[in-house]
């Protein structure tokens, strides 16, 4: 009897387990059924959340497009607006200037030849022709003996160097620090003061070089087209009076002039390729080097080569006449070869053909358009610029070949 009690109470007992290992299980079960139910639920309900917000967002990235758009046309709006601001601004100050009725010193011009031969003086006879100013209310201030610049433009020229130590004068237009002319500086003042003792008046008004650059930055910076600097200039030819003797010069020859600059740096590779081109050049006739010796104006060096055939015009020139020689050589010249930048600027307008060399077109891409542009509307002398990376591998003798062709001289 016991024994059968025993064995009911494990079969009772292991009945039991199993009944409880299967609650257990069912327990689980409907556990992880709810959990994933519940997971189930959250994945759904993040689908439709997901789709809400993509839905919302592209609805939002469509209403803002237009408004982007009118944001952005409204910043180029007021970007425009600034430029045409600046180009009234300009225009008002010279309106006032003229309309005082007082005499107008024009300058004082103390920085980079070519930009006073290709910008400031067109800038000046768009000036006059615009605002119908007489010559004789009309005073030009520069330096390096270059009335001849002004003829036709202004009746009284004030040489600088006459009233300043050229040596003085570059170390204080070096002190500047800034080789453009944007705005007047202590030695602008002084040289003023100096005009006025040698007109006689201090009762005048002053077309200063920053009126120019500060519009045609809007052309240099990509904000204007060229045609805006074609509405601002007027170019014209130039005659150059003697200076020197002409007995002195060749009966033909071509005006050479290198100097070291951004766009032809003076490096010893670039000195050998330009020597000899220079000595190619001489081959064909003779040829007058512009050199000067002095750098008074900029940070231009001029470079210097000899050879036979090579006549350098540098005994003839003093600082206070040597833009006004160079000028004379030039306009007798049967072509003239250079740096593009400086004279190549003038050459055209004295009916020279001239080649212009560069081996770093990105400080000229501008610059040339407006020459190119003007010298043909001109009828002056034709203007061709050349890459002197061009040259590389060329030989000595045939170096001359690769300048563009001038008329009368066959390279």
């Amino acid at each position: 009897m016991t024994w059968w009690l025993s064995a009911a109470g494990n079969v009772a007992r292991k009945r039991l387990r199993h009944l409880g290992m299967r609650a257990r299980w069912a327990a689980k079960a409907g556990q992880e059924g709810v959990s994933d139910a519940r997971h189930a639920v959250r994945r759904g309900g993040g689908r439709v959340r997901d789709a809400a917000v993509n839905t919302a967002k592209r609805w939002f990235r469509r209403a803002r497009r237009p408004v982007r758009a009118a944001t952005r046309r409204k910043h180029q709006l007021e970007e425009q607006w600034g430029f045409y601001r600046t180009e009234w601004q300009i225009e008002r100050e010279l309106e006032t200037l003229v309309g005082r009725g007082r005499l107008i010193v024009a300058g004082p011009w103390i920085s980079e030849v070519g930009f006073e031969t290709l910008y400031w003086i067109p800038f000046l006879h768009w000036v006059k022709a615009a605002f119908r100013l007489p010559e004789d209310r009309l005073v030009a201030v520069s330096r390096g003996g270059v009335a001849g610049w002004y003829q036709g433009l202004a009746s009284r020229y004030v040489e600088i160097w006459d009233h300043i130590d050229p040596a003085e004068f570059a170390r204080r237009n070096a002190d500047r620090g800034i080789v453009k002319h944007y705005a007047p500086s202590p030695l602008d003042r002084d040289i003023l003061d100096a005009v006025g003792r040698g007109i006689g008046t201090r009762e005048f008004d002053v077309i200063h070089p920053g009126l120019m650059y500060r519009l045609f930055t809007l052309y240099w910076s990509g904000h204007r087209a060229m045609g805006f600097v074609d509405s601002h200039t007027r170019f014209t030819t130039h005659a150059a009076p003697p200076i020197i003797d002409p007995a002195l010069l060749p009966r033909e020859y071509i005006a050479v002039k290198f100097y070291g600059a951004q766009s032809l740096p003076d490096t010893p590779h670039i000195r050998g390729v330009l020597r000899s081109l220079v000595a190619a050049l001489a081959e064909q006739l003779p040829v007058v080097l512009l050199d000067t010796g002095l750098v008074l104006e900029d940070d231009h060096a001029d470079y210097t080569f000899g050879g036979s055939g090579v006549t350098s015009a540098r005994p003839w020139m003093t600082p206070k006449t040597n833009l006004g020689v160079q000028t004379q050589i030039t306009a007798g010249a049967r072509a003239f070869v250079g740096t593009c930048g400086s004279l190549a600027w003038l050459a055209p307008r004295l009916g020279v053909d001239t080649s212009a060399m560069f081996v770093d077109p990105k400080w000229l891409h501008a610059h040339i358009a407006v020459a190119m542009r003007a010298y043909h509307r001109l009828s002056a002398g034709r203007f061709a610029v050349a890459d002197l990376r061009a040259f590389e591998g060329v030989g000595p003798a045939k170096a001359g070949h690769y300048v563009p062709f001038v008329r009368g001289v066959r390279l």
